[in-house]
């Protein structure tokens, strides 16, 4: 099955990580996070079922090349949403899930929405604020924190501790972690912070580069703490 494999010990984190090449599909290993470079349509289906799916996938509002965004080049990945069946399969495969643009989708009625307020003024050219969407029921809840607070590496990039609370609003404490929609990673730097394993797939090659090198500093980061 393997193409191609290299296996190292990063001298910056002291994690194992491996790089394989399976059936044309790009698998690297950092320490407790499985990354894969593909489409998650045909990866997805040969993964074993996860805790929870935490993911942001597309909204089909063509926001990658709105000139807002001026940081970041033009492309056309946010043309449409996933097909439905697409979120069949994620719930085939989470016993949990939380969808961020949730209210852009076709997904039944839930209590639960988790909403980002980005603490912008009236006039904010933009959302004043995102929900997500989750499978399981419970109360609506808000976190708030400003859309310029960090850093950001992809044009719709989500904060990291919006993410980890996010995580932290899951039932049964959820240990594995997948976002298949990963783009520069923050799920997955997310999970690192908490300590859970994490599985992400990303089929934008530069985001993918960019996540397994968010990752794996969170995994370092991780061990300087300890």
């Amino acid at each position: 099955m393997c193409s191609a494999s290299e296996r190292s010990e990063s001298a910056v984190t002291g994690c194992y990580i491996a790089i394989e090449t399976i059936m044309n599909i790009e698998k690297v290993t950092i320490g407790n996070a499985e990354l894969y470079h593909g489409d998650c349509v045909v990866i997805l289906p040969q993964l074993d079922p996860v805790d929870l799916i935490l993911t942001d996938p597309p909204y089909g509002i063509n926001i990658a090349a709105n000139p807002v965004r001026q940081k970041h080049e033009k492309q056309d990945w946010d043309a449409t949403t996933p097909p439905d069946w697409v979120f069949g399969m994620m719930e085939s495969k989470a016993k949990h899930l939380i969808v961020w643009g949730g209210n852009y989708f076709k997904l039944k009625p839930t209590r639960a929405f988790l909403v980002w307020d980005k603490m912008q003024p009236e006039n904010f050219s933009l959302a004043m604020c995102e929900q997500a969407w989750c499978s399981f029921d419970a109360n609506a809840k808000i976190h708030r924190q400003s859309v310029t607070s960090y850093q950001k590496e992809h044009p719709t990039q989500k904060p990291e501790r919006l993410m980890e609370w996010c995580i932290s609003k899951c039932p049964d404490d959820p240990l594995t972690i997948c976002d298949p929609f990963m783009g520069s990673g923050t799920t997955g730097v997310a999970a690192m912070n908490l300590e859970k394993r994490f599985i992400g797939i990303e089929r934008e090659k530069k985001y993918f580069d960019i996540a397994c090198e968010r990752i794996e500093a969170a995994q370092a980061q991780g061990r300087l703490a300890i």
